[in-house]
């Protein structure tokens, strides 16, 4: 009836609370467990209450944002559930941001609180103390259970953001973007699908919990799962966490995933419990991938998506087998509800085997960029349908393969490459263990093919010869790099992706990005 008010939304933190509080669960399984204590069930319900109610002492409400500074501990999700509760967005700071940096973002955003852990030093510039709160250990989770949970004051709706997220900033300058609450909770049902129910599942955030590591952290949750929580990617470390825990899923970068293959404890380490190893956010090489099917077994994979839409393909196990251009593992089929066209730069859309720019239509699409008026946010999905930036192809059998950025194509006297061809190759040859491709301008101003490598132990390859004539031997002349970087490890974004930007920069000619 018109007028009649609507039904309440049940937000992704209700649902979570909801199966914190099952009576088939015990109160005290635990459910987040951190190097020095483990938060039962009972506690963590009890905490995202107490957590809204001291975050609203402190004037937060519906509509609110808070900032978060911290690292992965139990107090930075259940801060953020709190918040989220409230019906407030939150967005990550990252702690290897200058201070300044970050003051420019707490006042973009007009953040009311800051959340910091303990251990912080370099603080926003400019940040007075009323506006900051410490997460001590146990703020939220010690003490006896909330008689009296929170009820927020306005109902969050589906159409309110949750959360401003960055993109990955490989190729350029980060944007914000604002995701909402009815496309998280689809998201999250569609996580839901890898997560049978129960407390078997055990997931290992070994990355950012400002990242993909704090979804699967949630659907876990929801899942009636427990989350392992670690402080930074660490491969003795995340070994060591898989074989004592007895994880059960474990999510990383390919960089990382690399970096855990190539690490001496994997031969000792027993990963026999892990059963899903979920991978994706840069290009995978097809040799790495055979080798992790050898030592994980069939536990891969791969997620093709991006922030400003949400996951848009799959990888399942048993399709790892299906390449596409170069040999590259696909991308895989869209997911349910997504829908996939391959356009010219007229926006034409092409027929199977055509490669052109990948524009998707998902059901988890971004509300827009926080800090832009309503007209530039919406134009960046006009229609429902994202440009996603992204060069690839759809085969006849309905398999994306990507070929590569669209701002990574470097134009060397005529020639479009592919620095995804490049690493692909590189990462098949056994001295290089991880490497980057990327383009810079010389000082006539032309484009130059670069790639910085780090080189497997004990191989001291002549870089600019031997992988310089493997490159070419397999993909032409044009492709040629014109400096190979030997480094000792690749820098990697706060998302944990090459850095492409620094490494332009760097070998560039200018200073590295602060």
């Amino acid at each position: 009836m018109p007028g009649s008010p609507r039904p309440p939304y049940e937000s992704y933190v209700d649902a979570l609370l909801a199966v914190l509080a099952r009576p088939d669960h015990p109160p005290a399984r635990p459910v987040i467990v951190a190097a020095d204590r483990t938060v039962g069930a009972r506690a963590l319900h009890a905490g995202i209450h107490r957590a809204a109610r001291l975050l609203a002492a402190r004037g937060v409400t519906r509509g609110s944002t808070v900032a978060l500074l911290t690292g992965n501990h139990p107090e930075a999700l259940v801060a953020r559930y709190g918040a989220n509760l409230l019906g407030a967005r939150v967005v990550h700071l990252s702690p290897g941001s200058p201070a300044a940096a970050r003051a420019r973002i707490l006042e973009s955003t007009g953040a009311v609180l800051l959340l910091v852990d303990p251990a912080t030093r370099d603080l926003p510039t400019g940040t007075p103390e009323p506006l900051r709160l410490v997460l001590d250990p146990g703020l939220f989770t010690d003490g006896e259970p909330d008689r009296h949970p929170v009820t927020p004051p306005a109902a969050v709706r589906p159409e309110d953001d949750w959360c401003l997220r960055f993109t990955g900033g490989t190729t350029g300058p980060p944007k914000l973007v604002r995701l909402s609450h009815g496309p998280y909770r689809r998201m999250l049902a569609g996580h839901a699908a890898h997560f049978p129910s129960g407390a078997s599942v055990r997931f290992l955030a070994c990355t950012a919990l400002a990242h993909v590591a704090g979804i699967a952290a949630d659907a876990t949750l929801l899942a009636g799962g427990s989350v392992v929580v670690q402080e930074g990617f660490d491969p003795a470390g995340v070994l060591a966490a898989v074989e004592r825990y007895g994880v059960t899923d474990l999510w990383l970068l390919p960089p990382l995933l690399h970096e855990l293959l190539d690490h001496p404890d994997l031969a000792t380490t027993d990963v026999s419990a892990l059963r899903r190893l979920f991978y994706g956010g840069t290009p995978a090489s097809a040799a790495r991938l055979r080798r992790a099917a050898e030592v994980f077994g069939p536990v891969l994979h791969g997620s093709y998506g991006q922030t400003e839409t949400g996951p848009i393909s799959e990888v399942l196990p048993h399709e790892h087998t299906v390449t596409g251009p170069g040999g590259r593992v696909t991308a895989g089929r869209p997911l349910p509800g997504v829908d996939v066209e391959i356009r010219d730069p007229s926006g034409m859309a092409l027929p199977p085997g055509s490669t052109g720019e990948v524009h998707v239509r998902t059901p988890t699409a971004m509300a827009g960029y926080w800090g832009r008026p309503e007209p530039a946010g919406a134009a960046a999905v006009p229609d429902g349908w994202t440009a996603t930036g992204d060069l690839g192809l759809l085969d006849a059998r309905g398999y994306l393969h990507l070929v590569d950025r669209l701002k990574e194509t470097v134009i060397v006297v005529g020639a479009h490459l592919h620095p995804a061809e490049v690493e692909e190759v590189l990462h098949a040859h056994p001295a290089v263990a991880r490497c980057a491709a990327f383009g810079i301008s010389a000082a006539d101003g032309d484009e130059e093919l670069h790639v910085a490598v780090v080189t497997a132990a004990g191989r001291a390859p002549d870089a600019a010869r031997e992988l310089g004539a493997f490159v070419t031997a397999r993909l032409g002349a044009a492709y040629e790099p014109a400096a190979i970087h030997v480094m000792d490890r690749l820098p990697l974004t706060e998302a944990g992706k090459p850095d492409k930007v620094l490494l332009r920069s760097r070998y560039g000619g200018g200073a590295d990005p602060a």
